[in-house]
């Protein structure tokens, strides 16, 4: 919220000269809805936000890695919550093209990597250290990958950072792709109740980062060269022998949205969205059942004040 507050006065501040045109309101701005809860939440906020602001909103179920040529196209009109550790190079060749634009930061504190829940540390003693991953392979083997140990991966749609890090690492190990959000909380819920070995590529912000105690592997530090270089590093023969970059998570835009909606690109523009705000959200949703919808109009209502000025700061 105080992100969000900031960034309603610094806009508030620049004065008339700063507001904009609604633009064209008959037409529907179209948000990507990704894969995950708190880009869910992320959306939906802005969503209403939007609506309050008096534009119509719909959302689109969209691919993370694949969205952009949609976008570039206009059939998508904006996606909310792009990790930047993450992204396609789909992305990178419509920004050069001049198909989609990057808005702003969304706000968010990122960090990805792999993770284990607590009772693992019994399991695997040298961990967190990543070298400890090495004689342990065997207690992480399944049936699936047996004599490797299995690294459970994100979604395939999301792309295979698991994958490039064993094989960059050179770790004894087989990443296999989870097939949702969903099933990634699943392994982690059965592993924490039979007490079970469990490796996997997680994220935060996510609530199950706290429900679960879950400790990151310390993996040599990230860097560009790291990723481009095969000869920096602990594998000289590989790129990916490293922990994920910080992640920066940013707003992209069809090129055309800012001319089409001039005060809705400035509202995004604004909006922020905080940690310790998105948490708690997709706890609500994922853990006590309330739907996206409910719990982001609630985040909206407690916001108002800030919200309202962002607005006014915008159209009038």
């Amino acid at each position: 919220m105080k992100k969000l507050a900031i960034a309603a006065v610094v806009l508030s501040t620049i004065g008339a000269a700063q507001a904009a045109e609604l633009g064209d309101t008959g037409t529907p701005i179209r948000l990507a809805i990704n894969e995950w809860t708190g880009q869910h939440l992320t959306t939906q906020i802005a969503g209403q936000i939007l609506e309050e602001a008096g534009y119509t909103v719909e959302y689109v179920t969209a691919g993370y890695m694949n969205m952009y040529q949609a976008m570039a196209d206009g059939e998508i009109h904006a996606a909310l919550e792009v990790w930047e550790s993450n992204v396609s190079d789909q992305y990178y060749d419509q920004l050069e093209a001049g198909g989609v634009v990057e808005v702003s930061d969304l706000g968010l504190t990122a960090r990805e990597g792999f993770v284990y829940p607590a009772h693992v540390a019994e399991i695997c003693p040298g961990l967190p250290a990543w070298e400890a991953l090495n004689d342990c392979a065997m207690q992480f083997a399944t049936a699936e990958t047996i004599p490797q140990g299995r690294l459970v991966d994100y979604p395939a749609d999301w792309g295979t950072p698991g994958a490039d890090r064993v094989a960059g690492l050179e770790l004894p190990y087989r990443a296999v792709p989870a097939g949702s959000e969903g099933a990634l909380i699943a392994e982690l819920r059965a592993s924490t109740e039979r007490e079970t070995p469990l490796l996997m590529v997680f994220w935060q912000p996510h609530w199950a980062v706290s429900a679960y105690d879950l400790t990151f592997v310390d993996l040599p530090a990230g860097t560009p060269e790291c990723y481009e270089d095969p000869s920096w590093g602990v594998n000289p023969d590989a790129t990916f022998d490293c922990d994920f970059l910080p992640s920066r998570i940013f707003k992209v835009a069809w090129s055309g949205f800012e001319e089409q909606w001039p005060a809705a690109y400035e509202i995004l523009e604004a909006y922020q969205l905080a940690t310790e705000d998105q948490q708690p959200m997709m706890g609500a949703v994922d853990v006590d059942g309330q739907s996206v919808e409910e719990v982001a109009a609630a985040y909206v209502e407690a916001n108002s004040e800030e919200i309202s000025a962002m607005i006014a700061a915008a159209t009038e």
